[in-house]
């Protein structure tokens, strides 16, 4: 603890010393965001298996988004868009928390595919037009309900409120 400690003092009078040398030490320690960019997409075989080699994939699996400007470069398209919730719970995953194992390619839409997102793990059981044409028969019977029932109307029947003659104090409050 006390080798720490020094440390910590040390690192303290260099950056009071020198001020420059902290800005310095930050920006660079901070090189992982240039690291982790995806290089140029691969236009020959030669960069193409590199690109595969550096995701940890075999070139037959490695395919990668298609060139159209959005800026994915050579990052491998992986995922069909299955949610994590569908990757066995049971498995010895390396990072259990993410259901990932070291080196697995994510999917470049990862944070669709979360477990604290919404992912359609299978097909629905009907299509969407079935869906839709449910929902306008429901709404076109309550509209139908409503038009047809407009005229009988429904109401807690009440008599006028009696008072025991014109003129007369129904309650008095005097002593």
């Amino acid at each position: 603890m006390s080798a720490f400690v020094k440390s910590v003092c040390l690192a303290q009078k260099l950056c009071a010393a020198n001020p420059a040398l902290a800005r310095q030490a930050v920006r660079s320690m901070a090189g992982w965001n240039k690291d982790y960019k995806p290089a140029p997409f691969p236009k020959t075989e030669k960069e193409r298996e590199a690109a595969a080699k550096k995701y940890y994939l075999l070139p037959e699996e490695y395919k990668p988004y298609a060139d159209d400007g959005l800026g994915y470069g050579d990052y491998p398209k992986v995922g069909g868009g299955l949610g994590v919730e569908n990757k066995d719970s049971y498995y010895p995953w390396d990072y259990p928390e993410h259901k990932r194992n070291l080196h697995e390619p994510i999917s470049a839409d990862h944070d669709l595919y979360s477990e604290d997102r919404y992912s359609q793990a299978e097909q629905p059981r009907y299509s969407t037009s079935y869906y839709v044409w449910c929902f306008v028969g429901v709404m076109s019977g309550c509209l139908a309900l409503y038009y047809w029932l407009e005229d009988k109307k429904m109401y807690r029947p009440v008599a006028a409120k009696q008072y025991p003659a014109a003129g007369v104090k129904h309650y008095t409050f005097e002593k």
